[in-house]
């Protein structure tokens, strides 16, 4: 039989093994929400429950950016039939590796009486064990007698006891409990928190960006993760892991768009340096130079707007014309006091991605930092924008010259004086990140005046947003959105008080801003569950 009949036959036939029973909240903790598994989530879990060369091979469903990041939107989007379907055949390729003789030694915790005939018991061992690791959650009494019955039957069927647990698998990896993180309450009093298995969830995914480990499954199981001391304990203990440099570049991948290096194309006619090489490098470079100040060296985060230290391979070097005379592939670097370069936001990454193919574009890179580093968006422009202005290049003004007149525009006006100003600065730097200092001869306006303040080119943005206290501010709410699920722009300052308190005393460092977090009762906090959250799950689960 082809793979997907046998997959859609197996979902069919749990689905009539467990009949109408409640959802697994009914009896206990109720959903309060659901977050899908990102690809990166999905594959790091994969990994992690069976081994790292388990091929994950399929079509994962798009994602979208909401208050500037996508991890906002895994809490709101669903999951379509071909995205349903692309799951299924990945859930089934990986059951057949799982269960394959190469690999059942190690992969099946027991040995059956007989390859060919059922074995209730070993089967259940073996859901029991995966079940808990998939679904993030002991299974109950009748999801794991729904799979054992499966694979008894799917057994007699086919002759061969690997085969029922393939196919019983693949129901665990396909169902909504594992490819959505679904967060679950109890009561607290007067309000409502997560519960053990959803803190466990929560803090991993977090941090190590995968799915929540043995010790911490065991933490939620034994009540560890409902006192202060024993949440503190792992948080530490996530907290020191070298997994949590994996954990923070999810996060910064995210918060700093990095993501959107899918859709950069350069004019390879006038840009030859770039490609796609090139858009790996700078993602590497940006990403590099982030977690050595957070993680490595403990630093300030807002010196990660002015520091010059960065890390460059041979590709990068000739965007920078620095001379690669170095024997390892990747190599720390310095750029001298006069380069202009001021953090990230001067790196190759950030001046690319907010580009256009063939020049720069002060709007793009104005726009983005300030959503990006100060929460403040730009409105979207209506339709009816006439651009003839600033897109003329063959007029007598020179870029800032077209740019302002574009904005006189009342239509634009309002838009174009939040942005624009940070931008022009940053004209210093070409579309893919090289330096420059004239157009058609003669020297860039490289100054900017932002309420009152006036300076020039990248290493006066980045000294501004370094000194502007938005900044900080803006980071913190972003990584509590990332964290809850939340639009970074419904984060009330009541939220991240504490957390934000703890890291400002600490000198803005990164560890005290995701323990200060995790410490905060809000963390866990969540709204009363609504009165159809249980008939909202089954529905789920029935497709």
């Amino acid at each position: 039989m082809r793979i997907r009949p046998v997959v859609a036959i197996a979902a069919a036939l749990v689905s009539t093994l467990l009949g109408s029973l409640p959802a697994w909240a009914a009896s206990g903790p109720q959903v309060v929400g659901m977050r899908r598994l990102s690809e990166q989530e999905y594959r790091n879990s994969i990994a992690d429950i069976f081994s790292k060369d388990i091929a994950v091979q399929g079509m994962f469903e798009p994602e979208v950016r909401m208050g500037g990041l996508v991890a906002a939107s895994t809490s709101v989007l669903s999951m379509t039939q071909p995205g349903f379907e692309s799951f299924s055949k990945m859930a089934d390729g990986i059951a057949v590796q799982v269960t394959s003789e190469k690999r059942r030694a190690t992969l099946v915790p027991c040995t059956p009486k007989s390859p060919k005939e059922p074995d209730d018991d070993c089967a259940a061992d073996f859901f029991s064990h995966y079940g808990l690791m998939l679904f993030r959650r002991p299974l109950t009494a009748d999801e794991l007698k729904g799979r054992v019955a499966l694979a008894n039957a799917m057994t007699k069927s086919s002759g061969d006891f690997y085969a029922g647990l393939r196919y019983g698998l693949a129901t665990l990896l396909q169902s909504p409990e594992f490819l959505f993180r679904k967060e679950r309450a109890v009561p607290a009093g007067n309000a409502y928190t997560l519960d053990p298995y959803s803190r466990a969830s929560r803090l991993s995914y977090l941090m190590w960006d995968t799915t929540p480990d043995p010790e911490l499954l065991h933490a939620a199981e034994v009540g560890e993760l409902d006192t202060p001391a024993g949440l503190d304990k792992q948080a530490d203990r996530l907290l020191s892991s070298p997994r949590l440099e994996t954990g923070m570049r999810a996060f910064f991948t995210d918060m700093l768009e990095l993501d959107t290096f899918d859709t950069v194309s350069k004019d390879a006619m006038i840009y030859p340096l770039w490609g796609s090489a090139m858009a790996t490098s700078a993602r590497e470079e940006t990403l590099r130079t982030t977690i050595d100040l957070a993680l490595h060296q403990n630093g300030d985060m807002r010196d990660l707007m002015t520091t010059r230290k960065t890390f460059i391979n041979r590709s990068l070097a000739a965007i920078y014309d620095v001379p690669f005379a170095f024997d390892g592939e990747w190599m720390p670097y310095e750029f001298p006091p006069d380069s202009g370069r001021s953090g990230v936001v001067t790196e190759v990454s950030m001046l690319a991605m907010f580009s256009h193919p063939g020049r720069s574009s002060p709007t793009k890179r104005g726009v983005a930092l300030m959503d990006i580093f100060l929460c403040e968006p730009t409105p979207t422009p209506p339709n009816n924008v006439d651009f003839s202005a600033v897109n003329d290049p063959k007029g007598p003004l020179n870029f800032r010259q077209r740019l302002l007149a574009h904005a006189t525009n009342p239509v634009c006006a309002s838009c174009h004086t939040h942005s624009d100003p940070i931008g022009l600065t940053l004209e210093g730097f070409d579309t893919i990140g090289q330096r420059r200092l004239t157009e058609d001869g003669k020297p860039i306006d490289l100054t900017a005046n932002i309420q009152k303040k006036t300076f020039a080119d990248g290493t006066g943005v980045g000294q501004y947003l370094h000194d502007n206290p938005k900044y900080p501010a803006c980071l913190a709410k972003k990584f509590y959105a990332y964290s809850t699920g939340m639009n970074s722009e419904d984060v009330d300052a009541a939220s991240i008080k504490a957390a934000y308190k703890a890291f400002a005393e600490s000198g803005y460092r990164l560890r005290a801003l995701i323990k200060g977090m995790i410490e905060s009762p809000e963390f866990f906090n969540v709204a009363a569950p609504e009165a159809t959250a249980s008939s909202g799950e089954t529905k789920l689960a029935s497709h």
